[in-house]
């Protein structure tokens, strides 16, 4: 009895050694395995701003920023200047790029009809929104990141 079980013993240690046997991969390997699993396309934080850093939930700290940002941007160009000026502009698509820094660029995205006046509308939305709140860049792999949005803003004339 005793043998068959020293027999087993060592049957299954020689085995087991097999498992010792398997080639670690080189870092090279392993790098490129993470890197291709990366969603470059995603962010894993989005912006935030301090209004909206208590949220947990991914999507809906993600619309309470958007809905900052337009409400943001909507407010600071509420008054008539651009109404008085044009009209006929009541929306205009805002590119909005927030930078790992936290800085904030706006460009708008205006049609082809309003070329004559880019420049005036361009020189009165950055001194309206030269004042910009602090915003938190997104983070990819706990990595400040640059992200960009494209906002319809709605302008609204006081009365």
């Amino acid at each position: 009895m005793m043998k068959n079980l020293t027999l087993l013993l060592l049957l299954s240690l020689a085995v087991s050694c097999q498992y010792f046997d398997k080639q670690v991969p080189s870092k090279d390997e392993l790098l490129e395995k993470e890197l291709k699993s990366i969603n470059w396309n995603e962010v894993d934080e989005f912006p935030t701003v301090e209004s909206c850093d208590s949220i947990q939930d991914k999507m809906l700290n993600k619309q309470c920023f958007l809905d900052f940002l337009v409400a943001n941007i909507q407010q600071r160009l509420s008054s008539d200047t651009l109404k008085v000026l044009y009209p006929d502009l009541d929306t205009i698509s805002m590119k909005v790029t927030i930078f790992p820094d936290s800085r904030v660029k706006f460009e708008p995205k205006l049609n082809d009809s309003l070329v004559y006046g880019r420049d005036k509308i361009d020189s009165i939305l950055q001194a309206r929104l030269s004042d910009f709140p602090k915003i938190k860049p997104a983070l990819k792999r706990d990595i400040p990141v640059k992200t960009q949005f494209m906002l319809p803003v709605v302008l609204e004339v006081r009365k």
